[in-house]
């Protein structure tokens, strides 16, 4: 008999970078003449300024909501569909147009979204310049740079919501942002024994905010990465390898403060398989099967894949559930502009 887990709204949370995402195909000029990867995510600079306007001007563009974590939370919701808000998202916006269309998206997607609105800076965005099955992503945090612990996370309405949580996942990005916010609610999940999450994200995060990572990295229960992540993870920190196998088995073993749970390590390859470390034992899981053809757009597939790991996490499936569950969500998205999904999910 499958014991059925009735989730309460809240049980999951979240806490990130809330973008709107501007999402359009482009050509290769366009990258060139912004010095773009076909698939890469970075944050915008000053030579990028312009890009926001000229991609709305000169191509047919899409908004979604976005932003890595709120992508992954509305994945989960999607995923569970009932109750409504069972995933909360905290992070900054604007007081204007973009915010609002952010705040309308949020709710059309059943979460429950607490964003902290300031004036000074406006909504963040992100360009998503897809060519062919690449995307090249391209964000101005904006207001998403401006969330403070001190009046928004430690509130204590807010903070009533984060302590209803039993499963928190936040996307590496967070860490360019707010890490006294993030160890706020590491400490708290790892005091709890509950389940804390953290993505790697990109490349940039594990070099460039590897002290801010490292902080971190004692309260981490579930590690999600991408093979990119993984091999920029391990030559930072001399895991002296590149086989995703053994950068899965060195991350899932680094120090951890709650040892009542360990690490659990998972690493994505895109359409190869999926490797999971566990106590020393590592696992791969083949991905979906798709015809390339039938690919519209990567952009949002490994927020799909987190999305679907954490609907089975929070519903406390077995971990090759959680895996079988993730491959399904991100195998829905790609199939799709940008990160969005059809109104239900056919899966069992």
């Amino acid at each position: 008999m499958t014991r059925v887990i009735y989730m309460l709204p809240n049980s999951l949370f979240g806490m990130g970078n809330p973008l709107l995402d501007i999402s359009a195909v482009v050509d290769k000029d366009f990258l060139d003449k912004y010095t773009l990867k076909p698939n890469d995510q970075i944050l915008a600079e000053d030579k990028h300024k312009a890009l926001f306007e000229e991609i709305v001007k000169k191509f047919k563009v899409e908004y979604h909501a976005g932003g890595a974590t709120q992508n992954s939370i509305k994945l989960a919701q999607w995923m569970i569909q009932e109750p409504h808000n069972v995933g909360t998202f905290f992070g900054c916006i604007g007081k204007d147009k973009f915010g609002e269309i952010l705040k309308q998206k949020a709710e059309d997607a059943h979460i429950d979204a607490h964003y902290y609105e300031q004036d000074e800076e406006p909504t963040g965005t992100c360009a998503a310049c897809i060519t062919g099955d690449n995307r090249s992503l391209v964000a101005n945090l904006a207001a998403a740079n401006c969330y403070k612990k001190d009046k928004h996370l430690d509130l204590e309405e807010n903070w009533k919501l984060v302590e209803k949580a039993k499963v928190y996942y936040i996307a590496g990005f967070f860490l360019t942002v707010s890490l006294e916010s993030i160890l706020k609610v590491a400490k708290h999940a790892s005091e709890n024994n509950k389940l804390f999450c953290l993505n790697l994200s990109a490349p940039f995060i594990c070099q460039f905010f590897k002290d801010n990572l490292m902080q971190v990295m004692p309260y981490v229960d579930v590690l999600f990465g991408n093979e990119t992540e993984a091999a920029a993870f391990a030559k930072e920190q001399d895991f002296d390898t590149t086989d995703i196998k053994e950068i899965a088995k060195k991350a899932q073993a680094l120090p951890k403060v709650n040892t009542k749970r360990p690490r659990i390590v998972v690493l994505t390859q895109g359409k190869d398989e999926t490797t999971m470390a566990l106590h020393d034992k590592v696992q791969t899981f083949p991905v979906l099967k798709i015809d390339p053809k039938d690919i519209v757009d990567t952009n949002g597939a490994g927020d799909a894949f987190v999305g679907g790991f954490l609907s089975g996490l929070v519903q406390e499936k077995p971990l090759n559930q959680c895996v079988k569950a993730a491959h399904y969500a991100a195998n829905v998205i790609i199939r799709r502009a940008g990160c969005t999904f059809p109104e239900k999910p056919d899966f069992k």
